[in-house]
């Protein structure tokens, strides 16, 4: 649902969990109600969504490595993806996240971000929605010339649960004459 962050600590030394309960306690890194609630309402509908973005992501991970303006998808659902084995063996499908390098770089990907219609530019993963963005340009701009840089060209997709034809039909349009 895109509307509530939640998370646990789990562990199994003593004194570490001492430390973890002291800070919770000083610091109330406790959830609210409406936390609560809206935690417990997305537990109910978990599954199913996750079902949706990862058979969508596949599904648009398969057409991208087919694509002529694509060179290069990252997906460890597609047995291209050097640890596909090792993400099969370790889970039941490979999710909604996808990354993939457009052939003439940046202002490409900027383009084809631009253009498209169902996904939302955003820094972001994991909600209903589809989102869509240029690390080059936008999450890792500032470290462009550092080690922590990124192809130029690469664009991230989180996958929605939107119908997957609209959406590949909008990657497509997106991509043409790129």
């Amino acid at each position: 649902h895109s509307d509530v962050v939640g998370g646990v600590v789990a562990m199994n030394d003593d004194d570490l969990f001492a430390k973890m309960k002291f800070n919770q306690n000083a610091l109330g890194a406790v959830p609210g109600p409406m936390d609560c609630f809206l935690t417990l309402r997305g537990i109910k509908t978990l599954a199913l969504r996750m079902a949706t973005h990862s058979a969508n992501a596949m599904k648009i991970a398969q057409f991208l490595a087919d694509h002529p303006a694509v060179s290069e998808v990252h997906y460890p659902g597609l047995e291209s993806h050097p640890q596909h084995e090792v993400a099969m063996r370790q889970m039941s499908a490979a999710g909604g996240m996808i990354s993939f390098l457009v052939r003439n770089g940046v202002e490409s990907a900027i383009r084809v971000a631009q253009k498209t219609r169902l996904f939302t530019l955003a820094e972001s993963l994991g909600g209903v929605e589809s989102l869509i963005e240029i690390p080059a340009a936008m999450t890792h701009a500032s470290v462009a010339e550092s080690t922590l840089a990124v192809e130029p060209g690469l664009i991230r997709i989180s996958v929605g649960i939107e119908h997957v034809e609209d959406l590949m039909t909008d990657l497509g349009k997106a991509l043409q004459n790129e």
